[in-house]
């Protein structure tokens, strides 16, 4: 698990920030329905993210996480990767997630998020001209992967997303497809973690320069997996400033730049 259970983004709200949020039911390609969750900044700025969840699927963390993306302009969509096997409804805690997590399969993740990136980009007022992914751990890989998609994305930013070896849902490496990826990456790393050491973000990297992909990444020294919570107080600059880096990333790809 990527997150204890109370775990919620490092990021300090900004009252006013976002317009409204609502809890959606979206249809992938295939007829899969699944949940999502949108957060809309009050004032459009161009910009969009997907964001990926953990192993959890759709958790508290996320959509709050969404919240914040909006209140610093930035429309965001968080979405559920067990629509197919656990349905719609609403889940507590108790939630046994790994055995739906054992059945996902990429081709259903890749219905699900291009059914997502469509709802912000085509469905929402065309509010979004730009739109990102953003994922953390098992998110994270589906990131960088989301570059492969042909979904004509601006950027993918990755936390933690193990980019060698075999994945759960039978997806393919990160490393393995750079020649397939098509916008920038951001990769954001910790130097203590333990699921991806330094030697594989190194092959990685080297793997995108090879093929002239536009890649920025940073290590935080120190950091383990899962730096990025409000609970892991003792990473606050790793995660105040991985936060910093995520809105430049996305500012500087933006058309009309949101204000910051």
């Amino acid at each position: 698990m990527c997150f204890v259970l109370d775990s919620r983004p490092p990021i300090v709200p900004i009252a006013g920030g976002a317009l409204d949020s609502t809890e959606l039911i979206l249809e992938a390609a295939d007829g899969n329905t699944f949940r999502a969750f949108r957060a809309r900044a009050s004032t459009a700025s161009g910009a969009g993210v997907v964001i990926l969840p953990d192993v959890r699927g759709l958790h508290p963390f996320y959509e709050e996480l969404a919240l914040r993306f909006a209140e610093n302009g930035v429309d965001a969509l968080a979405f559920d990767y067990f629509g197919r096997t656990a349905g719609v409804e609403p889940r507590g805690d108790a939630f046994e997630h790994m055995p739906h997590v054992d059945q996902v399969t990429w081709d259903g993740i890749t219905a699900d998020v291009t059914a997502a990136a469509r709802h912000l980009r085509m469905e929402d007022e065309g509010r979004v001209d730009a739109l990102f992914t953003i994922g953390f751990c098992f998110g994270g890989r589906l990131a960088y992967l989301t570059a492969t998609l042909g979904l004509d994305l601006a950027g993918s930013i990755g936390f933690y997303g193990i980019p060698l070896g075999a994945g759960r849902a039978g997806t393919p490496a990160p490393a393995d497809v750079v020649d397939r990826m098509t916008n920038p990456i951001l990769g954001i790393w910790g130097g203590a973690d333990g699921a991806t050491s330094a030697d594989d973000v190194a092959q990685f990297d080297a793997a995108l320069t090879r093929a002239g992909v536009e890649h920025r990444f940073v290590t935080y020294d120190g950091a383990p997996h899962s730096f990025f919570d409000r609970k892991a107080s003792e990473f606050g600059d790793a995660s105040a400033q991985s936060w910093t880096e995520t809105l430049t990333f996305i500012r500087g790809r933006t058309p009309s730049p949101v204000a910051g």
